[in-house]
């Protein structure tokens, strides 16, 4: 594959890239190049993280690009997910990888790396520690986004180290590119900062879009920046009804879109269209949605920017449009749906991760 096919599969992915020169230059210089994302192994998996994440992950290795994933259990510990219970979180960790499979991502060619195996050596913690000697409180404070929290929040002191933690990742696992979302971007800046100070490479951040929840967008102070708008809208685990999660039946789904936000004519911050451009197209070559006669009978489109065009014209109504990204997602969640029916140990393992949640 040559270098313009290959860059422009990370820009389908990267919503920002940071920088976009560097990466052209890494993929014309280096044979072997390592990506890596991490996720703290939490709740439910909802299509954010499944889905969409298998679509990214699968551009990259499209690009011979290798693909790490964390799965950064002590993370999670710090962050105070499951309650803290370390037990629950590596099962969690374990479920999420089903849930991979389940969508058709090949996990045979991603190298899954636990954080509970990188914290047992000492270059591990001496490359955290060199990164907090070279950052301030302040600096870390900000990025405290990447755990879901704000820095107005009292945090704990372990969740301190957390940044620092997840700057040190991108090192020790000798990652090229951080692939992360938007809202993971104030600790990619830090690893970039504090890089040349010890004497290592800057990693490229390729920042992937943040899927919006269903519910309506939040009212937002006239100095929010238009990142943290979307970091604010995103797909959020709290609400169920603000997400689609995977093992989500049809009904379940269905409910979810009939109620989720999507005004007449209007194309931004509309999950619906969202859901459409980059899950269902990315998946499907076309996008019907299938009415009576009397109502205007079959509808199909070949591409996503014909669905906009119609929505914005008001030639598409709101309802027939959700009725088909319903139909969509069921189609897409349905062998998901029997593999946690039929694989005896991915059944086992999302009974025993829905009960603690």
């Amino acid at each position: 594959m040559d270098l313009k096919k290959r860059l422009d599969l990370v820009k389908q992915v990267g919503e920002e890239i940071v920088t976009e020169k560097e990466l052209e230059e890494l993929l014309n210089s280096k044979k072997k190049i390592i990506a890596y994302d991490g996720f703290e192994p939490s709740g439910n998996i909802h299509i954010a993280q499944g889905l969409l994440k298998a679509i990214n992950i699968r551009k990259f290795l499209d690009a011979g690009i290798s693909f790490k994933m964390l799965v950064a259990d002590w993370h999670a510990w710090l962050n105070n997910k499951m309650g803290g219970d370390m037990a629950k979180i590596k099962k969690t960790g374990d479920y999420f990888v089903e849930v991979w499979k389940s969508c058709g991502l090949d996990t045979d060619k991603i190298s899954f790396v636990w954080a509970d195996d990188m914290v047992k050596n000492k270059d591990y913690w001496e490359r955290v520690l060199s990164i907090a000697r070279c950052s301030t409180i302040k600096r870390t404070l900000r990025c405290s986004q990447i755990m879901g929290r704000s820095e107005s929040m009292d945090l704990s002191t372990a969740q301190m180290f957390y940044p620092c933690m997840q700057a040190a990742d991108i090192f020790y696992l000798n990652a090229d590119i951080a692939q992360l979302g938007m809202d993971q971007r104030k600790v990619n800046m830090l690893a970039r900062e504090v890089a040349p100070k010890l004497g290592l490479k800057p990693p490229i951040a390729v920042h992937h879009h943040m899927l919006a929840g269903l519910l309506p967008p939040k009212k937002e102070g006239e100095n929010i920046s238009a990142i943290d708008k979307k970091i604010n809208q995103k797909m959020s685990k709290s609400n169920p009804m603000s997400a689609v999660f995977m093992t989500d039946d049809e009904n379940a789904i269905r409910k979810k879109i009939a109620k989720a936000y999507c005004p007449l004519k209007q194309v931004d911050d509309n999950p619906i269209l969202e859901y459409l451009k980059y899950i269902i197209f990315e998946k499907e070559k076309t996008f019907r949605i299938e009415r009576p006669q009397k109502y205007g009978g079959l509808l199909e489109f070949e591409n996503y920017e014909s669905v906009e065009k119609d929505y914005l014209e008001g030639n598409l109504h709101p309802a027939d449009l959700k009725q088909g990204v319903a139909d969509s997602l069921n189609k897409l969640l349905e062998p998901t749906r029997k593999y946690f029916e039929q694989n005896t140990k991915a059944k086992k393992l999302k009974e025993e991760v829905t009960k603690n949640m």
